[in-house]
């Protein structure tokens, strides 16, 4: 199966969760072995320099333990507060409506570690800053973002390189 072969099978679900919103469905994705195998296939072979692969809760984890497990890498948990048990670093960023707060284990990773973080979907972008600040609060660097689906219109691609102009980011699908 090819990469295209693969996205197709993601299902746009008009008005969900709410009335506009055309949702991309990445089930039939996930469900078809072949399909998935191809994408983490992608996702892990968009570089090499990495010791690690962070994933942000909930759906960025599917796709960073599977991109570890494929890589012979260690996985890091990016989970929303209260989550982690151990000590931790928090990075607090806002939403269309509020704010939320991600957080991390303070020696979940170090310099010299390079991390490849990996999410479903690039929207806004205020996610994937928070998960680059947090890395960097551990001491070792963010090498690159992969990224599933990146919504265009919503700029998140923008927010990330005005925050961090030299940030290599990757998306296997661009949604106008």
């Amino acid at each position: 199966m090819k990469l295209n072969d693969a996205m197709g099978l993601i299902r746009e679900i008009p008005d969900f969760p709410k009335n506009g919103i055309l949702f991309q469905d990445i089930t039939p994705l996930l469900s078809n072995a072949q399909a998935f195998n191809v994408v983490i296939s992608h996702m892990a072979n968009s570089s090499s320099e990495f010791d690690y692969v962070a994933g942000m809760e909930a759906r960025g984890f599917i796709f960073a333990a599977s991109i570890a497990n494929q890589s012979n890498r260690g996985f890091i948990p990016i989970r929303k507060s209260g989550k982690l048990p151990a000590e931790t670093h928090s990075e607090t960023y806002n939403l269309e409506y509020g704010a939320d707060t991600l957080e991390i284990h303070k020696d979940a990773c170090a310099a010299p570690s390079q991390v490849l973080i990996v999410d479903d979907v690039l929207a806004t972008g205020g996610t994937a800053c928070a998960a680059i600040r947090l890395i960097e609060k551990t001491g070792a660097t963010v090498q690159k973002l992969v990224f599933l689906l990146e919504l265009e219109e919503l700029k998140g691609r923008g927010k990330i390189l005005q925050q961090f102009p030299h940030m290599d980011i990757e998306s296997l699908k661009k949604i106008q």
